[in-house]
This record gives C-alpha cells, structure tokens and sequence, in this order.
C-alpha cells in the first residue's frame, strides 16, 4: 500500500483549488477567511490544553468540528456548487452557543468596567480565541460581500466570539482575577 504524500506541488506557483475545482490565487479572500478559521481552531486546540472542566471541554470541542465545517464552507465555491451537507452550519449549532453563553454568564459577577485580556493562563489564551474569531469574522464579511455567504455561518463565529469572552471571565474567576480598564492609567 502506497503512502499518501502531504505534498502536491501543485500550490507552488501560488494557487490552490477551491472545493468545486476553480484554481486561484493564495492571497485569494477565501483563504484568508478559511485559514484565519484554520488558525483560530489551533488557538482553540491550544486554549484546551488549559481548561480543566470536562463540559467546557465538550464544548470547546464541538466549537473545533464546528470551525473545521465553516473553513469547508468558505472553501466551497458556493457561487457554482452547493455546499455539502458536511459543510452546513444550523440553527441548532448557533443555539448551542447562545445556550451555553446564558448559562455562564448567569454564573459571573456583573460587569460594570471594561475588562483587560489575562488574569490567567486559560482566560489569556481564551482572549486570544476572542481577537482570532474576531478577525476570522472581518474576514468572512470580506467575502460575503463578494460570494454567497449562509447567514448562520456568520451569525455562529459572531456568537462564538462572545463565547470565548464569556469563558475568559470564568476562567479569570475560577483560576486568577479579572484585570479591569483603569483610565486613570493612561
């Protein structure tokens, strides 16, 4: 049995093919929206060597299948073919966040200042998760102003930020103290 090769060479002129054929550039809108996704999903897997609640791990996994489903999307040429059933995100997957976003924030002090990323190792790296998803988003909305776009693939890594800011603070107060904005300061 041959081994599969992880190189193609087909990429070292400076293209690449999306899903459906069409080759183009690398500097392309769609790879930089479906490898930003790509990066915010190691920051993810990189959050999760930090978290230590099993249900929060559950999540953050399912976040990691979810994120690998909207880089397939965002590689799918949806302008000429329609996204694969693998590739769709759902209203139930945007309810999942929503859901767990209630319950924590129901479990954290009110917030009546702006709060600084850090207080801890896990809260840090989930403030990073935040700004990746954050511009992760910047760039699906550069494409959705070009290509066809699905609503719920916008609306979940929108949700999905808030989410990260959310477990950020839980963390912060399971395992450090939230840093708060300090004008006087500046």
């Amino acid at each position: 049995m041959k081994k599969s090769t992880v190189y193609t060479k087909t990429g070292d002129k400076g293209t690449t093919s999306l899903v459906g054929g069409k080759r183009v550039e690398k500097s392309h809108i769609r790879l930089d929206a479906y490898g930003t996704t790509d990066e915010l999903n190691s920051f993810v897997g990189f959050l999760m060597a930090e978290i230590d609640d099993e249900h929060d791990l559950e999540i953050l996994s399912f976040i990691q299948h979810k994120l690998f489903t909207v880089g397939s999307y965002l590689a799918t040429e949806t302008e000429a073919i329609p996204p694969k059933a693998a590739s769709i995100i759902t209203d139930k997957d945007v309810s999942i966040l929503e859901y767990e976003m209630d319950k924590m924030d129901s479990e954290l002090p009110r917030l009546h200042q702006f709060v600084l990323p850090g207080g801890s190792e896990s809260a840090s790296r989930a403030h990073i998760c935040r700004t990746v998803c954050r511009r992760a988003e910047r760039c699906i909305h550069k494409v959705s102003n070009e290509y066809p776009i699905d609503n719920l693939i916008i609306a979940f890594i929108n949700r999905l930020s808030d989410y990260f800011f959310l477990l950020a603070r839980k963390e912060c107060n399971k395992k450090g103290k939230e840093i708060f904005w300090n004008q006087a300061m500046i």
